[in-house]
């Protein structure tokens, strides 16, 4: 017997998204086991779980893929040993394919600008159409003035934003909470949108709950957010996600001068050296402004 569902359960301090994954990444190994042989957990040995790594290998899976399987493996087998479901825990001196860690290419400051500032066309009788434009205005100034993860926007409620106060309580991974102060650009876009189009997109399924809505009424959800930006291109034709405008929000705040600590708690990273990716990417960043213009470069 194979007690994913109750593992998945008991991991009350992670993401929805981070449980989705294990719970899948998880039925996808017992899938494998089970037609090796395996009965349940007790069947699995380190031998076994080398093998299923390399197995994913030939499947062509990337690296960062066959790391987040091998880290829901660990916690997996973690939560048996310490319940007393199997004697040994398996994954120990597991190695897997360290994950790619490098980020995507940043937007600059003045790309961005010019992505916020694009003002879609409405129609004058279309209130709907206009609700629309506002909240998206609101949703990218949030993504990018506060940095925000798109699972952490979506969740965001009225009550969660001091627009007098200047600030957004976000409830991060693992149940982190988190003050992250807002732009004027962001308060501003967040104040018209409560004042003159939330109003026009909430219906009678709208959760009071919920800042940000879509054109059902309903909460917004990741992949609502996703297309918005889908709507919004750079001025040459890039197309970018929201998590591109967090790492924009991140590298921006470094290449002015903010502390490496001071931007681990606005982005509410557990590590500092998770972190410190945003500062290669700027070292890059500034070697290929040295090597442009400086005369002996």
């Amino acid at each position: 017997m194979w007690p994913v569902a109750e593992f998945i359960a008991s991991l009350t301090g992670a993401s929805p998204h981070t449980r989705k994954a294990y719970e899948g990444d998880l039925r996808q190994f017992v899938t494998w086991a089970e037609r090796g042989g395996a009965a349940g957990p007790e069947s699995v040995d380190h031998l076994v779980l080398r093998r299923y790594l390399a197995y994913l290998t030939t499947r062509g899976m990337a690296r960062p893929t066959i790391a987040r399987k091998a880290a829901a493996l660990r916690a997996f087998f973690g939560w048996l040993r310490r319940r007393g479901v199997v004697g040994a825990d398996p994954t120990r001196n597991l190695r897997a394919p360290k994950g790619d860690r490098r980020l995507p290419k940043v937007p600059k400051a003045a790309e961005v600008a010019a992505l916020l500032e694009e003002a879609p066309p409405v129609a004058e009788d279309d209130a709907v159409g206009a609700a629309v434009a506002l909240r998206d205005t609101a949703v990218l100034e949030m993504l990018y003035g506060a940095g925000l993860r798109i699972s952490e926007l979506c969740g965001l409620a009225p009550a969660d934003v001091d627009l007098r106060a200047g600030l957004v309580t976000v409830l991060g991974k693992r149940s982190k909470v988190r003050r992250v102060p807002l732009g004027e650009a962001a308060i501003a876009a967040i104040r018209t949108y409560l004042a003159a189009g939330r109003t026009n997109l909430s219906g009678p399924l709208t959760p009071p709950d919920a800042l940000f809505l879509n054109q059902r009424g309903r909460r917004l959800t990741p992949r609502d957010a996703r297309r918005i930006l889908e709507r919004r291109l750079l001025n040459d034709g890039r197309a970018i996600s929201p998590h591109t405008l967090r790492h924009a929000y991140a590298t921006h705040l470094l290449e002015g001068g903010a502390d490496l600590r001071a931007v681990q708690e606005l982005l509410g990273h557990a590590d500092v050296a998770t972190t410190q990716l945003y500062t290669h990417l700027t070292k890059d960043r500034l070697r290929a402004v040295y090597n442009a213009t400086h005369p002996r470069a």
